[in-house]
């Protein structure tokens, strides 16, 4: 791995060392008006690298100092670092429709209103809907090659367990392979679980009161107190032992139900053999980018990586400075180097824009005992799960593309997520859609330097469908206001996070309204820690008024939509679940290791 690191920064560092003059005069001129702004002329590849749940505060270039990510680093050394680079939800599955479709996920319907945050299971019926327009689908149209490798956790049927409604093939992908659904800590029977705990509690409970009502019964017919037949007792007896039995199988159902890999339409592995992963996912980029490499093309490394159980092939456990949370993040950028090494081999690195980031802020409440599984999100408050504040949604944002990004270029104006769906169409030669409300901007003139100024002059952050805060960048001032409506409240008193749950609410008893609103400047307090007042802020109802009227212009632009992620798209259905057999005998193996 560091002589393959070393000799990209000696070819990169030739690279930039004359091709970066050339390579901005061209883009310039493709800008110019003559050219209809068709910066695409080159139509580059594009690799899109995400990781799942790393904290901004994990990765060296980030300003961590204990935790080994060369490859990632290297990334932005020879490429741009975006420092104000916020995703647009706290969590997984609005995050990435998000990423995905360049809008808010509460335009898609990819939100729930009662509590169930991403989809629940692989064998519900929510996903993203096949009316919501991707990148992948744009440039597909365009004729680029389009593959994601890795998680997707955007829903899979509808009305068959086949009909592939939700598929990334129906969203604009020409290939997939991995994780219908995503990595759990359930995959592996960990002691931090998403659903198994939860479900084999009530299944104990609904079997001790069934067993009881049986005992009663029986108990009083027997000694003659109750007049009636042995049914009921019969009844409540079989199924106390039915709740007893599906309790003791429930974690194996779920490692069945949800962690397996599939190849397009075909499932290759059900449940997944965990060490077998990491290998599998380097020969696919490998195997894609062999056979694309004459045509351009999209792909999206969607990587399992730091999502607990932090599944970590032998090389790298116990290798770190922060357990095996550590050991997951330094084996993540290894594989990231891999994927690059692969580039250089096949000659594609002058041609291929390389972006990097990741879906969400790091998990907190990722703890068992004393040991922390879940990321670090640096000097930047609060984690995954909280809809405002900056540690669940500040993430890493690097693009490279050699010869045209100018290397080492760090831009502090805010930019999301959801701005990677403009930019790659439209280097692609193709054009957003103009049918429906794209919230993303074009990022390659503020990437480039002819831009002073990132298009955002508000971002909205939503936890749910519940507007939590928003930010107002006042560009002739140079302040970056944030202004929070809802906050959750951290348990225990004091504490940072909501340790005790999963992950912090969005609504009811244990979040507060503030009214008036909290205002933070984080030009001069990104950590959020100093709430302005009017006494200490003369700016503070003209910023608070500024702020409300945009709120209100956005949510006159939001359409009633179904609701993906509540009740009725996000339970488990039977005829929905993917099954390599004769349902519920889904298990098989249908190929080799890897090579």
């Amino acid at each position: 791995m560091l002589s393959g690191t070393r000799d990209r920064d000696n070819m990169l560092h030739l690279q930039h060392s004359w091709g970066w003059l050339a390579g901005m005069l061209g883009v310039l001129l493709s800008l110019a008006p003559s050219a209809s702004s068709d910066v695409s002329a080159s139509r580059p590849n594009i690799l899109l690298l995400m990781a799942d749940d790393l904290g901004i505060g994990d990765i060296g270039c980030y300003g961590n100092n204990t935790m080994r990510t060369p490859n990632i680093d290297h990334l932005a050394e020879f490429g741009v670092k975006l420092t104000q680079h916020v995703s647009a939800a706290s969590l997984c599955t609005p995050s990435r429709a998000a990423f995905l479709t360049g809008r808010y996920p509460v335009r898609s319907g990819m939100v729930s209103s009662i509590g169930h945050r991403v989809l629940q299971w692989t064998g519900a019926s929510g996903g993203l809907p096949t009316n919501e327009t991707t990148f992948a689908k744009i440039l597909k149209e365009k004729g680029y090659a389009t593959g994601l490798i890795g998680k997707w956790h955007l829903g899979l049927n509808c009305e068959s367990a086949s009909d592939h409604c939700h598929h990334p093939l129906h969203h604009g992908f020409d290939y997939f392979y991995g994780m219908p659904f995503s990595m759990m800590g359930d995959c592996a029977r960990w002691e931090l679980s998403e659903k198994r705990v939860n479900l084999e509690q009530k299944l104990n409970f609904l079997f001790q009161v069934l067993a009881l009502v049986a005992l009663t019964l029986a108990a009083g017919k027997l000694v003659h107190l109750i007049s009636i037949s042995w049914m009921p007792v019969i009844w409540s007896a079989l199924l106390a032992v039915l709740l007893l039995t599906t309790s003791c199988f429930v974690g194996a159902l779920i490692v069945h139900a949800d962690c397996f890999l599939m190849r397009n339409h075909t499932i290759t592995e059900q449940p997944m053999r965990f060490q077998r992963v990491t290998p599998l996912i380097l020969q696919e980029v490998e195997s894609f980018l062999k056979r694309n490499k004459l045509r351009p093309f999209l792909l999206f490394v969607s990587f399992l990586h730091v999502h607990i159980p932090l599944i970590t092939t032998k090389n790298f456990l116990g290798k770190s400075a922060h357990g095996l949370y550590g050991d997951n993040v330094e084996e993540m950028d290894w594989m990231v180097g891999q994927i690059l090494d692969a580039l250089d081999m096949e000659g594609l690195t002058n041609s291929t824009l390389v972006y990097f980031t990741s879906d969400h802020g790091g998990s907190l409440e990722n703890q068992f005992g004393n040991t922390q599984y879940g990321g670090w999100n640096g000097i930047y408050k609060g984690g995954k799960g909280m809809g405002g504040w900056e540690g669940g949604i500040r993430v890493p944002g690097i693009f490279r593309w050699p010869g045209l990004l100018p290397a080492g270029r760090v831009i502090g104006d805010p930019t999301s997520l959801m701005d990677v769906f403009p930019t790659v169409v439209q280097l692609a030669g193709g054009e957003v859609p103009q049918d429906r409300v794209i919230d993303g901007r074009d990022l390659l003139p503020l990437l480039l330097g002819t831009a002073q100024h990132s298009d955002h002059e508000f971002l909205m952050h939503y936890c749910e469908r519940f507007l939590h805060a928003a930010r107002w960048h006042q560009r002739d001032r140079g302040t970056l206001w944030k202004v929070h409506f809802v906050t959750p409240v951290f348990q225990p008193e004091g504490a940072g996070a909501c340790y005790g749950r999963k992950v912090c609410p969005c609504s009811g008893e244990k979040v507060v309204h503030h009214d008036p609103p909290l205002l933070f400047d984080l030009s001069r307090d990104p950590s959020e820690a100093h709430v302005l007042t009017p006494a200490s802020e003369p700016l503070f109802y003209q910023v608070m008024e500024r702020v409300q009227q945009a709120v209100r212009e956005h949510q006159q632009t939001l359409s009633p939509v179904p609701l993906q992620l509540d009740r009725l798209g996000n339970l488990w259905r039977p005829w929905l679940q993917p099954c390599c057999g004769p349902f519920p005998l889904c298990w098989c193996l249908r190929e080799d290791d890897p090579q």
